[in-house]
Formats: C-alpha cells, sequence, structure tokens
C-alpha cells in the first residue's frame, strides 16, 4: 500500500505542516504501508528542508525504514516502511 501527502495547500503553516506529517506517519503505521509519498514541491526547498528536518527527529526517525530522494523529480520524497 502507498499513502500520498501533498503539501502545496498547507505550505506556509507550520503547525499543519507538523500535523499532516505526523498524521500521514500514524496513517502509515495503522494501515502498514510500504511507502508514504510527501510532495513538498520545488519551490526554493525551503518547505523540503522542513520535512527532511521532521523525519531526521530521532522519535520520528525509529517509526520507518529510510527516506529516497526522487532522483527524476526533486520536489518529492519516498518514505520506506519495513513490517515484521
Amino acid at each position: 500500500m502507498k499513502l500520498k501527502l501533498d503539501l502545496h495547500e498547507i505550505y506556509n503553516n507550520r503547525m499543519k505542516l507538523d500535523d499532516a506529517l505526523r498524521g500521514i506517519m500514524d496513517e502509515a503505521e495503522r494501515t502498514k504501508a510500504s511507502v508514504v509519498e510527501i510532495i513538498p514541491g520545488k519551490g526554493s526547498g525551503q518547505l523540503k528542508k522542513h520535512v527532511l528536518r521532521y523525519l531526521d527527529q530521532p522519535e520520528v526517525k525509529k517509526r520507518y525504514h529510510r527516506v529516497e530522494k526522487d532522483s527524476k523529480n526533486w520536489g518529492r520524497l519516498f518514505v520506506h516502511f519495513r513490517w515484521k
């Protein structure tokens, strides 16, 4: 299963961003999704940096297996999960 989160609509609201990221991680755990696609968009890169900093937090990092930056579209990230 693959989940998708598009951040274009809430790019300028930090509280909503963190809530959306937390929510998609919770949903991925609940549904045992294998991949979450996060679309921060291309823009200036600040939103992507915010998402990567969020994913790099120790309490968040232990929830997923790895993060992949899309080589063909740098406005998109994939968060991979490994379930036992």
